[in-house]
């Protein structure tokens, strides 16, 4: 494996970064391809995931927010396909003795001349998000599509989050052992739709809670700055100030 090199898409249009992502992943033949053609398909998603927003702002015609869509959709299944190949690639490298099995730790002689997952510029939880990925697909051949296509079905925007939640339950079902249905646990109530919305609003603040490091804060910040001379950040300050407005009157139920 090899550091990523630059990706020269800038300028490209929408269906041109797709189809490059697609391409890039099929010719791939090393770890750092496969991470070129990842990023070539992060791309192609957060552009198509924009251009969405900005028709949905517009008033766009339902077509035309649709195939935007459909966009975030396809990028999203490039993208799961080029983690699945990471997760083998990196799999192979530490059975193969060049990278870390415990991803940094350089306490012994042979972890100091091996490289890292950091040194490969990758983050752990990168490899573990690659890793759900696969073994879900594993468990449930054609997840990702089913999962994409059914969000795209319904109207709904196909985005990382939704796929990542269908992704991590898939995952835990398949490496939970199967049981009878008699076993199944007779006085389980389901949430009423009431706390199923709790449920979510106390999910959301207490994930948010442990993103939000002063590590990831910092960069999130920086983020901001470099954003701001974008077309579209109008979209993401409207986005974050409805956020904020509807987390300060959920704090205020707590005060009254």
């Amino acid at each position: 494996m090899t550091a990523l090199t630059p990706i020269p898409l800038a300028g490209d249009n929408l269906p041109g970064l797709i189809d490059r992502a697609a391409t890039m992943l099929a010719s791939a033949k090393t770890a750092a391809e496969v991470l070129e053609a990842r990023e070539a398909a992060g791309l192609a998603y957060d552009v198509a995931k924009r251009a969405a927003r900005l028709k949905s702002a517009k008033a766009a015609h339902d077509d035309l927010v649709a195939a935007a869509h459909r966009a975030q959709a396809d990028a999203l299944e490039i993208e799961a396909a080029a983690k699945r190949r990471l997760a083998d690639e990196y799999d192979a490298a530490q059975a193969r003795g060049e990278v870390k099995r415990n991803g940094g730790d350089r306490s012994t002689v042979e972890d100091r001349n091996t490289a890292s997952a950091a040194d490969l510029g990758l983050r752990r939880d990168q490899i573990h998000d690659a890793r759900l990925i696969r073994d879900a697909e594993a468990a449930e051949p054609g997840l990702v599509r089913r999962t994409l296509e059914e969000r795209l079905e319904r109207g709904e925007e196909p985005t990382r989050a939704a796929l990542r939640k269908m992704v991590v339950d898939a995952a835990m079902r398949g490496m939970r052992p199967q049981r009878k249905a008699n076993r199944r646990n007779p006085l389980y109530v389901p949430p009423t739709p009431d706390q199923a919305a709790w449920q979510h609003v106390t999910g959301t603040f207490r994930a948010f809670a442990e993103w939000a490091t002063e590590e990831n804060l910092s960069r999130a910040q920086q983020g901001m700055h470099a954003a701001r001379g974008g077309q579209f950040h109008h979209l993401d300050v409207a986005a974050i100030a409805a956020g904020s407005e509807a987390f300060a009157k959920i704090k205020e139920w707590f005060d009254a």
